[in-house]
């Protein structure tokens, strides 16, 4: 897949809030309601990535409110309304061209000066971020769409047996900087952030169960959802597991993917029981993004 691809060459952070919706259930109407305002960007450029140039990008936020991509239009709305941008499908609907070739697109997007002060939180300046992202779909590929709630499988967290073995974050809530999406260069504490991913295991230094259950899910085959109960922020640090895919049939030694040799890693499964964790299966509610409508743009 175009998303496995961009995965193994960016170090990619994923955000981890819920999806932003308005009281009627649609999910533009409140980016809508903040086009002319604030929350949506001063300057936009969307143009067509060029044909057979594989040099992709995932979507990013950076310091001082400018956004990039260069990935197909769903990875940009899995970014826009907080769901995974690979694994278990959270979109349903809308044209083939969106996770196609034909569908990336170069974006570029700068915030107005003021959009993200510095008495902002973490969790604010990520809902912001997404407001401001689906205003841009709603302007330039005419997106609107809506939140269904639809029955099935999926993996619970639970705490296992034992409890949990998980080492707290050495900074409350309170005292989290908002700080850009990926972290300053001068090793500032960014909290509600993963680096990592399954051929490098999970880092974060001040992290919930739900920033957890969020990014884990890009390399889950069902919906993962957070019923620990637990609260608070958390160090967390594990070792690459092994794809599922590959579960049921333990690879061959020398096995490599992403450039990783899986043949001895663990299973997610075993991720997990090691911080004190367990994935329960279960069937349960999930929030599926419907694409109503999506166009595409005219070239600036």
């Amino acid at each position: 897949m175009l998303s496995n691809m961009m995965h193994r060459t960016m170090n990619f952070v994923l955000a981890a809030a819920g999806v932003l919706l308005g009281a009627s259930g649609t999910l533009s109407t409140r980016a809508q309601a903040q086009a002319s305002g604030r929350y949506a960007f001063e300057v936009t450029s969307v143009k067509p990535h060029k044909a057979g140039d594989n040099q992709y990008a995932l979507p990013q936020f950076q310091a001082g409110g400018r956004f990039t991509s260069r990935a197909p239009l769903s990875v940009v709305m899995a970014a826009a309304y907080g769901i995974p941008f690979q694994g278990p499908s959270r979109l349903s609907g809308g044209p083939a061209w969106i996770s196609s070739p034909d569908g990336v697109y170069d974006i570029e997007a700068t915030a107005p000066k003021d959009a993200f002060p510095d008495s902002l939180s973490a969790k604010d300046r990520t809902d912001r971020e997404r407001l401001m992202l689906q205003a841009l779909l709603a302007d330039r590929f005419k997106l609107t769409a809506h939140l269904e709630m639809k029955e099935m499988p999926v993996y619970a967290l639970v705490v296992g047996k034992g409890g949990p073995k998980l080492s707290k974050a050495d900074i409350d809530e309170k005292d989290c900087p908002a700080g850009p999406p990926n972290g300053p260069a001068d090793g500032t504490v960014v909290c509600h952030r993963f680096n990592g991913g399954r051929g490098r295991g999970l880092h974060g230094r001040a992290v919930n169960m739900a920033d957890l259950v969020s990014y884990v899910e890009n390399w889950a085959d069902q919906p993962l959802l957070d019923k620990t109960g637990i609260k608070g922020l958390y160090k967390i640090d594990t070792e690459p597991w092994l794809p599922m895919e590959m579960m049921t049939s333990r690879p061959p030694p020398g096995t490599k993917q992403d450039g990783v040799d899986v043949s001895d890693l663990p299973t997610l499964f075993a991720v997990f029981e090691k911080l004190g964790l367990k994935m329960d299966s279960q069937k349960d509610q999930v929030g599926v993004v419907v694409i109503d409508r999506v166009e595409k743009p005219t070239e600036n």
